[in-house]
């Protein structure tokens, strides 16, 4: 149930916790998710999320997913690249102040206290090296905490400790969920199984190149830049679209760095969601091939959401829910 909506009477048994997972862009499927659930009545009574999971969660809980998912789906590869606020000299290529400034533009500023829905954004304490539950203070403060990949996005530094991405000990964060009085836990892993058992579910170039048309001139990152920072910006985005074009062409080019460490991080946290998985199964599973799309494509919203809503109507079936 959007928490804009008055609180209505809930059937029985449709008052369940949602655990939302780690996954870069693919996580923006969650969206659809939440689409499937409250199509059939049920009422998201309490959220638990790590990175992108923390992201979608937060502004559902907001009352704001529509304007989010409308936004999302609006943005193409240029203006993905116009909200990274690239540094130099920093442990991290992004900052993140650009991309949070403008969802908090969007969604507005909120406590995750005073959220109709309980609320928890999953991060990593590097000092302790232990998972961090965020259950209050100001919800984007949480966000960027749970969201901070390593390498790619700076620290958060939230109530005096260095804080990065959820994802790295928590991936599917279903224990944050324990203590929610509600029907089931329902989990969605966008980490799952390549689907290489079945070929005609495997990307094909030609699916990959629909709705992109021509390759749009990117504008120079970095536009604010130091003289000299410029063009080492433009060779690290050189790095990220060079990972793209073998994917959608099938010829061979050697991998980007950007694609080396999204496969990287897709190997760590699809070992970690199975690890989670087996020791605290959820109620009812979602899940999302690691295929789907990597872990910058955020300018596939459309499509991961409507990949998010066609597995969860599958899962439900298969469930009889």
């Amino acid at each position: 149930m959007n928490a804009e909506s008055p609180r209505q009477e809930v059937a029985p048994g449709k008052r369940v916790a949602l655990v939302l997972g780690a996954g870069g862009a693919r996580g923006i499927a969650h969206v659809g998710v939440i689409q499937a659930l409250e199509a059939r009545g049920y009422q998201v009574a309490g959220i638990a999320g790590a990175s992108m999971g923390a992201l979608v969660g937060g502004i559902y809980a907001a009352g704001r997913l529509k304007e989010y998912t409308d936004w999302a789906c609006a943005l193409e590869r240029t203006d993905v690249l116009r909200l990274l606020d690239f540094v130099y000299g920093y442990p991290g290529l992004i900052r993140g102040e650009r991309v949070i400034a403008a969802l908090r533009e969007l969604v507005g500023d909120h406590l995750i206290e005073d959220l109709p829905i309980p609320y928890t954004a999953v991060a990593t304490d590097l000092a302790s090296q232990r998972e961090v539950w965020l259950t209050r203070g100001k919800l984007f403060d949480a966000i960027r905490a749970s969201i901070a990949i390593p390498m790619v996005f700076t620290p958060a530094q939230f109530e005096g400790r260095e804080l990065v991405d959820g994802g790295l000990l928590a991936p599917v964060p279903i224990a944050a969920t324990r203590q929610m009085r509600v029907d089931r836990v329902i989990a969605v892993d966008v980490n799952g199984p390549a689907p290489w058992a079945n070929p005609a579910l495997a990307p094909r170039a030609e699916e990959a190149e629909a709705g992109h048309g021509e390759e749009e001139e990117a504008p120079e990152p970095g536009g604010d830049a130091p003289d000299g920072l410029r063009e080492r910006m433009a060779s690290i985005w050189d790095s990220i679209t060079a990972s793209v074009t073998p994917a959608r062409t099938g010829k061979h080019k050697s991998r980007g760095v950007m694609d080396l460490m999204s496969r990287s991080l897709d190997t760590m946290q699809a070992h970690m969601s199975r690890v989670q998985l087996a020791q605290d199964p959820p109620d009812l599973l979602i899940q999302l091939s690691r295929e789907s799309a990597t872990f910058y494509e955020f300018w596939r919203a459309r499509e991961l959401v409507e990949r998010g809503r066609a597995a969860a109507e599958k899962a439900l079936d298969a469930a009889g829910l």
